[in-house]
Protein backbone atom coordinates (compact mmCIF):
# COMPACT_ATOMS: atom_id res chain seq x y z
CA UNK A 1 0.00 0.00 0.00
CA UNK A 2 1.28 2.82 -0.85
CA UNK A 3 1.53 6.29 1.71
CA UNK A 4 -0.84 9.23 1.40
CA UNK A 5 0.00 12.80 0.57
CA UNK A 6 0.55 15.49 3.32
CA UNK A 7 -1.63 18.59 2.12
CA UNK A 8 -0.29 21.79 3.26
CA UNK A 9 -3.65 23.88 3.06
CA UNK A 10 -3.74 27.49 3.78
CA UNK A 11 -6.76 28.94 5.43
CA UNK A 12 -8.23 32.64 5.77
CA UNK A 13 -5.79 35.48 7.76
CA UNK A 14 -9.32 36.62 9.25
CA UNK A 15 -12.88 37.03 9.45
CA UNK A 16 -12.63 36.99 5.48
CA UNK A 17 -14.58 34.35 3.43
CA UNK A 18 -12.91 31.45 2.18
CA UNK A 19 -13.87 31.93 -1.43
CA UNK A 20 -12.23 35.89 -1.90
CA UNK A 21 -8.76 34.55 -0.51
CA UNK A 22 -8.23 30.13 -1.51
CA UNK A 23 -8.70 29.38 -5.16
CA UNK A 24 -11.68 26.54 -5.65
CA UNK A 25 -9.17 23.67 -6.16
CA UNK A 26 -7.62 24.50 -2.72
CA UNK A 27 -11.30 24.22 -1.50
CA UNK A 28 -12.32 21.27 -3.22
CA UNK A 29 -9.10 19.45 -1.98
CA UNK A 30 -9.67 20.06 1.44
CA UNK A 31 -13.33 19.01 1.18
CA UNK A 32 -12.36 15.83 0.41
CA UNK A 33 -10.17 15.00 3.54
CA UNK A 34 -11.10 12.81 6.51
CA UNK A 35 -7.90 13.18 8.53
CA UNK A 36 -6.17 16.75 9.73
CA UNK A 37 -3.81 18.74 11.69
CA UNK A 38 -4.12 21.71 12.71
CA UNK A 39 -2.32 24.09 15.43
CA UNK A 40 -6.40 25.00 17.18
CA UNK A 41 -9.50 22.02 16.46
CA UNK A 42 -11.90 24.57 17.24
CA UNK A 43 -10.24 27.04 14.60
CA UNK A 44 -9.99 24.30 11.66
CA UNK A 45 -13.53 23.19 12.72
CA UNK A 46 -14.75 26.67 11.67
CA UNK A 47 -12.96 26.64 8.23
CA UNK A 48 -14.16 23.01 7.17
CA UNK A 49 -17.79 24.24 8.11
CA UNK A 50 -17.36 27.43 5.90
CA UNK A 51 -16.05 25.35 2.65
CA UNK A 52 -18.23 23.50 3.20
CA UNK A 53 -16.80 19.81 4.05
CA UNK A 54 -18.08 16.95 2.27
CA UNK A 55 -18.14 14.89 5.42
CA UNK A 56 -20.00 16.00 8.90
CA UNK A 57 -17.62 17.96 11.44
CA UNK A 58 -18.12 14.46 13.92
CA UNK A 59 -16.80 12.46 10.65
CA UNK A 60 -13.86 14.27 10.40
CA UNK A 61 -10.68 13.46 12.56
CA UNK A 62 -8.09 16.75 13.90
CA UNK A 63 -4.97 16.05 15.84
CA UNK A 64 -3.77 19.05 17.21
CA UNK A 65 -0.20 20.28 16.92
CA UNK A 66 0.94 23.64 18.40
CA UNK A 67 3.84 24.51 20.50
CA UNK A 68 2.50 22.33 23.86
CA UNK A 69 2.59 19.10 21.98
CA UNK A 70 5.57 16.78 22.62
CA UNK A 71 7.46 15.68 19.46
CA UNK A 72 6.76 11.96 20.75
CA UNK A 73 3.26 12.31 19.09
CA UNK A 74 4.33 13.43 15.77
CA UNK A 75 4.51 9.95 14.12
CA UNK A 76 1.04 9.28 15.56
CA UNK A 77 -0.15 12.01 13.61
CA UNK A 78 1.37 10.62 10.21
CA UNK A 79 -0.32 7.17 10.91
CA UNK A 80 -3.12 7.91 8.54
CA UNK A 81 -0.84 9.41 5.72
CA UNK A 82 1.47 5.63 6.60
CA UNK A 83 -1.74 3.73 6.00
CA UNK A 84 -2.46 5.44 2.56
CA UNK A 85 -5.03 7.99 3.49
CA UNK A 86 -4.56 11.99 3.16
CA UNK A 87 -4.10 14.17 5.78
CA UNK A 88 -4.77 17.76 5.72
CA UNK A 89 -2.37 20.65 7.75
CA UNK A 90 -3.98 23.32 8.61
CA UNK A 91 -2.32 26.85 10.55
CA UNK A 92 -4.01 28.69 13.02
CA UNK A 93 -3.98 31.22 10.44
CA UNK A 94 -2.71 31.92 7.16
CA UNK A 95 0.38 29.10 5.11
CA UNK A 96 0.85 26.19 7.38
CA UNK A 97 4.78 25.12 8.10
CA UNK A 98 5.59 29.15 7.91
CA UNK A 99 6.44 30.83 11.31
CA UNK A 100 4.06 27.71 12.54
CA UNK A 101 4.70 24.66 14.64
CA UNK A 102 3.50 22.13 12.06
CA UNK A 103 6.75 22.44 10.14
CA UNK A 104 7.92 19.77 12.97
CA UNK A 105 5.27 17.43 11.16
CA UNK A 106 6.53 18.07 7.36
CA UNK A 107 9.93 17.75 8.34
CA UNK A 108 9.03 14.07 9.93
CA UNK A 109 6.74 13.00 6.54
CA UNK A 110 10.12 14.28 4.48
CA UNK A 111 12.26 11.37 6.97
CA UNK A 112 9.78 9.18 5.93
CA UNK A 113 9.09 9.38 2.45
CA UNK A 114 5.56 10.93 2.55
CA UNK A 115 5.06 13.13 -0.49
CA UNK A 116 4.39 16.72 0.73
CA UNK A 117 2.11 19.34 -1.42
CA UNK A 118 1.86 22.74 -0.60
CA UNK A 119 -1.28 24.48 -1.65
CA UNK A 120 -1.66 28.08 -2.55
CA UNK A 121 -3.35 30.55 -0.08
CA UNK A 122 -2.15 33.82 1.55
CA UNK A 123 0.84 34.62 3.56
CA UNK A 124 0.47 37.74 5.90
CA UNK A 125 4.65 37.91 5.62
CA UNK A 126 4.83 37.41 1.39
CA UNK A 127 1.62 39.80 1.12
CA UNK A 128 3.61 42.78 2.94
CA UNK A 129 6.58 42.21 1.28
CA UNK A 130 5.10 42.60 -1.80
CA UNK A 131 3.02 45.87 -0.72
CA UNK A 132 6.03 47.60 1.78
CA UNK A 133 8.03 48.74 -1.27
CA UNK A 134 11.15 47.24 0.52
CA UNK A 135 13.52 45.24 -1.08
CA UNK A 136 11.95 41.87 -1.93
CA UNK A 137 15.76 40.64 -3.62
CA UNK A 138 16.87 40.00 -0.38
CA UNK A 139 14.74 39.74 3.09
CA UNK A 140 14.76 38.04 6.68
CA UNK A 141 11.96 36.91 8.66
CA UNK A 142 12.90 36.63 12.19
CA UNK A 143 9.65 36.21 13.86
CA UNK A 144 9.27 37.42 17.12
CA UNK A 145 12.08 39.61 18.86
CA UNK A 146 13.08 39.59 22.12
CA UNK A 147 10.09 40.81 24.70
CA UNK A 148 12.56 41.75 27.69
CA UNK A 149 13.48 45.30 27.86
CA UNK A 150 16.93 45.01 27.91
CA UNK A 151 17.52 42.53 25.36
CA UNK A 152 14.93 44.15 22.34
CA UNK A 153 17.34 47.36 21.91
CA UNK A 154 20.46 45.48 20.98
CA UNK A 155 18.55 43.03 18.77
CA UNK A 156 16.86 46.32 16.77
CA UNK A 157 20.18 47.92 16.40
CA UNK A 158 21.57 44.66 15.20
CA UNK A 159 18.82 44.25 12.58
CA UNK A 160 19.15 47.74 11.19
CA UNK A 161 22.92 47.29 11.00
CA UNK A 162 22.75 44.08 8.98
CA UNK A 163 20.08 45.70 6.86
CA UNK A 164 22.12 48.21 6.20
CA UNK A 165 25.31 46.02 5.74
CA UNK A 166 23.76 43.65 3.53
CA UNK A 167 20.46 45.50 1.47
CA UNK A 168 18.62 43.44 3.13
CA UNK A 169 14.68 43.67 4.17
CA UNK A 170 14.18 42.58 8.02
CA UNK A 171 10.64 41.44 8.81
CA UNK A 172 9.04 40.39 11.92
CA UNK A 173 6.08 40.22 14.06
CA UNK A 174 4.94 40.94 17.41
CA UNK A 175 1.36 39.90 19.87
CA UNK A 176 -0.87 42.33 18.41
CA UNK A 177 -1.41 43.76 21.96
CA UNK A 178 2.36 44.90 22.07
CA UNK A 179 2.15 46.72 18.85
CA UNK A 180 2.49 49.96 20.54
CA UNK A 181 5.21 49.35 22.51
CA UNK A 182 7.55 47.16 19.05
CA UNK A 183 6.49 50.99 17.56
CA UNK A 184 7.59 53.15 20.15
CA UNK A 185 10.93 51.02 20.96
CA UNK A 186 11.56 51.32 16.70
CA UNK A 187 11.51 55.22 16.67
CA UNK A 188 13.55 55.30 19.96
CA UNK A 189 16.41 52.48 18.27
CA UNK A 190 16.70 53.13 14.56
CA UNK A 191 18.19 55.83 12.45
CA UNK A 192 16.15 58.89 11.02
CA UNK A 193 16.73 57.29 7.54
CA UNK A 194 15.63 53.27 8.12
CA UNK A 195 12.41 52.96 6.21
CA UNK A 196 9.82 51.55 8.33
CA UNK A 197 6.04 49.39 7.01
CA UNK A 198 3.50 48.86 9.25
CA UNK A 199 1.14 45.64 7.58
CA UNK A 200 -2.43 45.14 9.49
CA UNK A 201 -4.91 42.94 8.78
CA UNK A 202 -4.02 41.82 5.58
CA UNK A 203 -6.91 40.42 2.85
CA UNK A 204 -9.19 42.57 5.69
CA UNK A 205 -11.32 45.01 4.82
CA UNK A 206 -9.64 47.16 7.47
CA UNK A 207 -6.60 46.38 5.79
CA UNK A 208 -3.69 48.96 6.05
CA UNK A 209 -0.02 49.08 4.32
CA UNK A 210 1.92 52.07 5.00
CA UNK A 211 5.95 52.68 4.76
CA UNK A 212 7.34 55.62 5.85
CA UNK A 213 11.29 56.59 6.62
CA UNK A 214 11.68 56.70 10.73
CA UNK A 215 11.55 60.49 10.96
CA UNK A 216 8.06 60.50 8.87
CA UNK A 217 6.38 58.06 11.51
CA UNK A 218 7.80 60.23 14.17
CA UNK A 219 5.82 63.22 12.44
CA UNK A 220 2.70 60.76 11.70
CA UNK A 221 2.57 59.26 14.74
CA UNK A 222 1.45 55.07 15.21
CA UNK A 223 -0.90 53.87 13.05
CA UNK A 224 -4.62 52.56 14.03
CA UNK A 225 -2.89 48.95 15.01
CA UNK A 226 -3.80 48.01 18.59
CA UNK A 227 -4.72 44.46 18.57
CA UNK A 228 -4.71 43.59 15.44
CA UNK A 229 -2.19 41.54 13.49
CA UNK A 230 1.01 43.43 12.33
CA UNK A 231 3.58 42.91 10.25
CA UNK A 232 6.78 44.98 10.60
CA UNK A 233 9.39 45.71 7.91
CA UNK A 234 12.39 47.90 7.88
CA UNK A 235 15.38 48.51 5.64
CA UNK A 236 17.98 50.79 6.26
CA UNK A 237 19.72 53.28 4.22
Amino acid sequence: MSAGTLFLIPVPLGPSGVSSVLPPDVCQQAATLRHFVAENAKSARAFLKALPHSLTLQEIAIAELNEHTPSSELLGMLEPLISGSDVGLISEAGCPAVADPGAQLVALAHEKGIQVRPLVGPSSILLALMASGLSGQNFAFHGYLPAKEDQLPRKISALEKDSRAEKRTQIFIETPYRNRRMFDSLLTYCSPHTRLCIATDLTLAEESVRTHAISAWKKIGAPTFDRRPSIFLLQAT
